[in-house]
């Protein structure tokens, strides 16, 4: 396993020149697609914030093919995904087990696979897992979620259960979703592409469908008696929020347990949300954005009854993955991480009463990241999505 420094990371110090939607002084980037002015201060193109941290890359593994998610074990090893279908335990010092086996078959294809994985909320007593996947169907795919226990030598997984299906299926390789999160009480969210044709597109406003939605479900499967729409006719109970064109990215508030979410636009648009329950988030009739090749989509990204994002970006970063960040080893206490699949970028938003307060960007000469974690010590992981994927390690120079 060969370790070493991959690059030095520096960050985006330009400003923008000139005035973009009403707003200056934010990190360098593209003109905006759509000239929408924001709805509040700050809701694009923050202030930067120079945090003043000088980053190291480390190689930790290579050879994953389209890595796509990466937790840790209490041990200290990694589960990783590969969107063909393996899921890998990787040890710190890069060392990548054969597949675990049992998993259940998997549609691979186009942004799909084997996506999310995430320990349960009891791991350290039951020892179970929990994954989301396309799965293939007679009219299609559709994200799906399982549990199983993986074995006390980590090379299987057994009593498998699928808890939830994304319905309906559709014949489309994109807008998975498919991150997982459990909040303290041991609830599981689950986001939901709208799966990416123009006919799927508008089922994100169709609550007698799971597209283009958040569910909150239990641990086993079942709906809590709480959900926004539980008992309402021709809506689905698992639902918690609606609205949305594919998330990829979600995280707990450390300090508030609140769930908090990054979005895929289209051409602008990507957003970060706080998805609160029964509530619409517009898609695809508000945004900031604009359609594949210049074609306009709204006429306003403001509309009655719907949810303005926290935070967007015009031109877009892509999300993959966030973070809220725990440690002490950066000096970045309660900040937001985000992955950049587009932007190849680390991006890191300052808060401020649940607000952007400033954005500062990484370079760190990578490629695409898809995911971004955090060991107990402080360090930050990410993968990249290539297929010769890597794992990396970022620490501080100090």
């Amino acid at each position: 396993m060969r370790v070493f420094l991959l690059a030095l990371a520096t960050f985006f110090a330009a400003c923008t020149s000139g005035e973009s939607n009403g707003q200056t002084g934010g990190v360098a980037q593209g003109a905006p697609n759509t000239d929408f002015p924001p709805a509040f201060e700050n809701q694009t193109r923050a202030p930067e914030a120079r945090s003043n941290v000088t980053i190291d890359v480390q190689e930790i593994a290579q050879g994953l093919d389209h890595p796509w998610a990466i937790v840790f074990l209490p041990d200290g090893r990694m589960l990783v995904t590969e969107r063909a279908g393996r899921l890998r335990i990787v040890t710190r010092e890069g060392r990548i087990s054969a597949p675990i086996t049992g998993l259940p078959e998997v549609r691979a294809h186009g942004q799909g696979g084997l996506l999310d994985v995430v320990l349960g909320p009891s791991f350290a007593n039951d020892r179970m897992i929990y994954w989301s996947y396309v799965e293939p169907r007679s009219d299609g795919s559709g994200t799906t979620v399982a549990r199983g226990w993986l074995n006390d030598a980590a090379t299987r997984v057994e009593h498998i259960q699928v808890i939830f299906r994304q319905e309906p299926a559709a014949r489309a390789g994109g807008h998975h979703g498919s991150r997982l999160v459990f909040d303290r009480a041991g609830r599981l969210y689950i986001t939901l592409g709208e799966r990416q044709r123009p006919e799927t597109r508008p089922l994100a406003q169709d609550n007698s469908t799971l597209l283009g939605k958040i569910v909150r479900i239990n641990a086993d499967g079942t709906v809590p008696a709480d959900n926004p729409f539980m008992g309402q006719a021709n809506v689905r109970p698992e639902i918690w929020s609606y609205g949305h064109r594919n998330v990829q990215g979600a995280d707990l508030d450390p300090e508030t347990g609140a769930l908090w979410i990054v979005e895929h636009g289209p051409q602008g648009g990507d957003e970060l949300n706080i998805p609160q329950a029964g509530r619409n988030y517009g898609w695809p009739l508000i945004c900031y954005c604009e359609d594949y090749g210049g074609a306009p989509m709204v006429e306003s990204p403001v509309r009655e009854g719907m949810e303005q994002p926290i935070y967007y970006w015009d031109p877009v970063i892509a999300p993959g993955d966030m973070d809220f960040y725990r440690g002490d080893l950066f000096p970045w206490r309660g900040d937001i991480l985000v992955a950049g699949l587009r932007s190849q970028q680390l991006v890191r938003l300052r808060l401020q009463n649940e607000r952007v307060v400033g954005e500062e960007r990484f370079a760190l000469g990578v490629g695409r990241i898809r995911d971004v974690a955090e060991s107990e010590d402080g360090a930050l992981w990410i993968i990249t999505d290539e297929d010769n994927g890597r794992i990396l390690r970022l620490m501080p120079r100090r």
